[in-house]
This record gives structure tokens, C-alpha cells and sequence, in this order.
């Protein structure tokens, strides 16, 4: 079945109106050329996986721009390092291409995205500052509707490039090959979805992702793109591949032939992000893959345990 699509010239459009209760984030990963390293990198407009976002909801109809974040994440042999600070509008400014969260900020270049940052660690004290930059030749310009109401959006912009890591702390150099997408919508992602699996792997004939929402009424639909030439174009999904479950039991799968859980980057009671090794047919490939499921995050008691790896910046 072919999924809805449409053309979306605008970007980065940082400055872009988020409706109240809505949400945009911008998302990048990257492993190192050696294998060594990962990264994660998430700038928010309405952090969906917020408890402080959430629990304002609950109150009534919630500003998005009062719930900002930029999360980072390094996973490597030296250990994990965490950050993800949200910070309310007096902390945040957005231009068409510049977004400032507190200390950090995105910036796009002329080909490049350029990422400062200067965040603290949780729940360990820390920090992780130096700067990212995220080749950007070219930016694909389709956006593909997850939902039949057009409520929500999935636009993978470079599905495969380059990316340069300079931090000063850690001390941390390194390149290697990335993907950055964006996704929007106009209310939480728990009133349409109760999660997904999503994979993005870098196969011999080019990049593969594979994007299989979950629906609350028990449904759910596979979109898997291959993509060249900046432009993406949808393909056939291979079969149901089963992964291990998480450390905490979430249950998560694939779309490929055969599949494996190669490293573990992030176990949490409602996420899950790890490094893939799968085979497409078309040959073995690499690259990340990650499970959510948004009825865990709807649990009080979970929602409690967050703001120790949150904390909120008023």
C-alpha cells in the first residue's frame, strides 16, 4: 500500500508555528568510521517525551514553545553520556535557520548543520560540550503522512551523509556517517499511536529505512523508502524479522531477511535504541534501529522516574 506524501521545501524551519499540544524535532545519528562511537542528537519544539509536557496537557491546551530541549546522546568504550535539559520559552529563540535552547544551539550553513553544544549530564554530573557538523548537500524534500488525518508527519531529510564530532568534554574527535530526518504534529503522539519500529540501515545499493507505526486500534502499516541522489522513494517491506527484547521487556522487530541486535545504545522502560546488523536482500547492512512504546511512557509510575534523567530549567 502506497503512503501519502507531499512536498516540503522548507527547511530547517526552525521557525515554523508549533500548535499548542504539538510537537517538531529535528533528529540526527551517527556512528563513527571505526565503529567506535555513536551519537544522538534531538532538537525539540514541544518535547513529546516529556513528563512536564504531558502533565501540562493534562491541565489544558499546552504551549509547545515552553517545552524545549536539545538532547545528546554519546554512547562509546569510554561509557554513556546523557543530556537533555528542557528549558521554557525564556530560554529559547527560533529563526528560520537558528534555533538557541539555553546554552546550545543549531545553526544551518550554507551546506552544513551546525550544532554548538554546551549541555549537563544526567543523572550522573557532567558535561558534554564542543560542537557537530552535519554535511548537507543535499536535503530531501518529500514528507510522508503517519496518520489518515494528517495529524502527523515523518520527513527524512538526509537519509545518508557525513558528520564531523569535536568535543572538548569528553575529548572527542571523531567522523563518520550519519542520517537526519524531522518529524511534526499538531497533538501528542499517544492519542494516534501506542509506538513503532523504525531502522535505518546503510546497505551496498544505498541507504534503506524502514518506519512501521503502531496504532491504538490495534493496527499498523510499514513504510520502507530507499533513497539515492537525494530523493527517497518507497519500496516493498521485507518480512517481520524479530528482535530480542529489551533489557526491560519491551518487544521490538525489524523488516529484513535476517537481523541482529549488534550493540545497545539506549534501555529505557519505553525506548529502546541500539546498532543493527541486518540483510535487505540486497546484501548486509548496518545502521540503527529503535523501539518505542508510548503505553509504557503513558504510565504514572514512569513518568515519575523521568525528570531524574530530565531535569526542567524554568
Amino acid at each position: 500500500m502506497s503512503w501519502k506524501s507531499t512536498i516540503d521545501n522548507a527547511y530547517p524551519a526552525f521557525d515554523l508555528a508549533v500548535p499548542d499540544n504539538g510537537y517538531r524535532w529535528w533528529y540526527i545519528d551517527a556512528v563513527s568510521d571505526d565503529g567506535l562511537h555513536g551519537l544522538t542528537i534531538i532538537a525539540f519544539v514541544g518535547s513529546v517525551f516529556s513528563p512536564y509536557y504531558a502533565w501540562a496537557r493534562n491541565r489544558s491546551a499546552a504551549d509547545p514553545n515552553q517545552h524545549c530541549a536539545l538532547n545528546v546522546a554519546l554512547y562509546g568504550a569510554a561509557g554513556k553520556r546523557w543530556a537533555m535539559t528542557e528549558r521554557s520559552a525564556r530560554w529559547v529563540q527560533r529563526s528560520q535557520n537558528e534555533f538557541v535552547v539555553g546554552p546550545s544551539r543549531v545553526i544551518r550553513e550554507q551546506n552544513a548543520l551546525s550544532i554548538a553544544i554546551c549541555e549537563r549530564t544526567f543523572p550522573l554530573p557532567g558535561k558534554i560540550v564542543g560542537s557537530v557538523q552535519l554535511n548537507l548537500d543535499s536535503v530531501s524534500p518529500t514528507a510522508f503522512e503517519l496518520d489518515c488525518d494528517g495529524r502527523h508527519f515523518w520527513r527524512p531529510l538526509a537519509p545518508m551523509t557525513r558528520i564531523q564530532v569535536r568535543l572538548n568534554s569528553p575529548d572527542l574527535h571523531w567522523q563518520g556517517h550519519a542520517y537526519h530526518d524531522c518529524n511534526y504534529g499538531a497533538e501528542p503522539l499517544e492519542k494516534t499511536f501506542t509506538g513503532w519500529d523504525w531502522s535505518r540501515l546503510h546497505t551496498p545499493e544505498g541507504p534503506v529505512i524502514c518506519y512501521e507505526p503502531r496504532y491504538r486500534d490495534g493496527s499498523s502499516r510499514a513504510l520502507c523508502l530507499r533513497s539515492g541522489d537525494g530523493t527517497v522513494s518507497q519500496i516493498d517491506p521485507a518480512p517481520v524479522c524479530p528482535l530480542p527484547r529489551s533489557k526491560w521487556g519491551i518487544s521490538r522487530a525489524t523488516r529484513a531477511l535476517r537481523a541482529e541486535i549488534t550493540r545497545s545504545f539506549e534501555d529505557t522502560p519505553f525506548y529502546a535504541r541500539a546498532e543493527l546488523r541486518a540483510d535487505y536482500g540486497s546484501g548486509q547492512g548496518t545502521g540503527v534501529h529503535e523501539t518505542l512504546d508510548l503505553r509504557r511512557f503513558c504510565n504514572p509510575v514512569v513518568r515519575l522516574m523521568l525528570p531524574f534523567r530530565m531535569p526542567r530549567r524554568r
